[in-house]
């Protein structure tokens, strides 16, 4: 039986890449909608404003789906190069870190030294990968899926302008959907990492917010 791949199953966008990409998405328009002024600002500048925060999440998102990209081919390539090593190591030690290297933080501590050596012994085995490193067809998919959370993210933000005629009170309503949207990825983040819901959606508010600002400190 061949090896296909060394890297594990896993889905197009797992729970926590789909937060940490709507976070992104959220702190870029954030700088944009938190450097509206409605006392300075015509409607022609808020126009403008907003449509460089389209545009921006667009061309971000584009960016963000090409990192996404290499980090998977490097990672698939990296378990190519690990098990590489693994097999042609000639010593057992070598051979038990480089596995022990690849193996989720913290659960290398739970196996045994037998149980390394009964992995290294397996992995020596079996036939070497057909394939080398590629981008895969889920690959794309889960670009396009990055492309697609991060520029969406902007239009929750900015649609309360889209729809209410006056700058003052669409400019509240802005800010109290990204408020929510933002505790919405923390609770996502906090319940996927066995933490609470609460505590780490309240944190991620104002992280977020801090970060929108810094970055319109900045000149983001």
């Amino acid at each position: 039986m061949a090896v296909q791949t060394v890297a594990p199953a896993r889905g197009v966008l797992d729970p926590l890449d789909r937060s940490s990409e709507l976070l992104f998405g959220l702190i870029m328009v954030m700088t944009f909608t938190g450097s509206i002024s409605v006392a300075e600002s015509g409607h022609g500048q808020i126009r403008d404003t907003l449509l460089g925060a389209i545009g921006c999440n667009l061309a971000w998102g584009i960016i963000d789906a090409g990192m996404y990209l290499m980090a998977r081919f490097t990672e698939r390539a990296r378990g190519l190069i690990t098990l590489k090593a693994i097999r042609e190591a000639h010593d057992a030690t070598q051979a038990h870190l480089l596995i022990g290297e690849a193996l989720p933080f913290g659960l290398s501590r739970l196996i045994a030294d037998e149980d390394f050596e009964r992995v290294r012994g397996w992995l020596r085995e079996v036939p070497a990968p057909v394939h080398d490193a590629a981008i895969t067809r889920e690959d794309l998919a889960g670009g396009f899926g990055v492309f697609l959370l991060v520029f969406l993210s902007t239009f929750p933000v900015v649609i309360p302008f889209l729809l209410m005629r006056n700058a003052g009170p669409a400019l509240r309503v802005s800010h109290a959907v990204a408020i929510l949207m933002l505790f919405r990825v923390g609770w996502s983040i906090g319940t996927h990492t066995g933490r609470s819901g609460w505590r780490v959606g309240l944190l991620m508010v104002v992280v977020g917010t801090a970060l929108a600002v810094m970055t319109m400190a900045l000149g983001g």
